[in-house]
């Protein structure tokens, strides 16, 4: 099997030290196999075709929601200030 090290500060390092009956490798190593667990459903579910559709809508709604609101935003200004910005 292989070994992962790493690092914690001296100060939880020491409060960990006090639960002598928990195994922490044991622990990190079951959350570790979950996390992947999930990590590995979540890139399925990203690679479906109907997480795609939705994706693509939302990305379309957003671009439409920002062009209407420039647009807002461009009539506000006077033509002096909207040349400026436009440049």
């Amino acid at each position: 099997m292989a070994s992962i090290t790493f690092a914690v500060d001296p100060e939880f390092k020491s409060k960990i030290s006090k639960f002598l009956w928990i195994n922490w490798s044991e622990l990190v190593r079951e959350r570790l196999i979950e996390r992947e667990k999930q990590a590995e459903f979540l890139l399925k579910t990203l690679k479906s075709k109907e997480e795609q559709e939705l994706i693509k809508w939302g990305v379309e709604l957003g671009r439409k929601a920002k062009k209407g609101r420039f647009k807002r935003l461009l009539d506000e200004l006077s033509p002096k200030e909207r040349e400026e910005l436009l440049k």
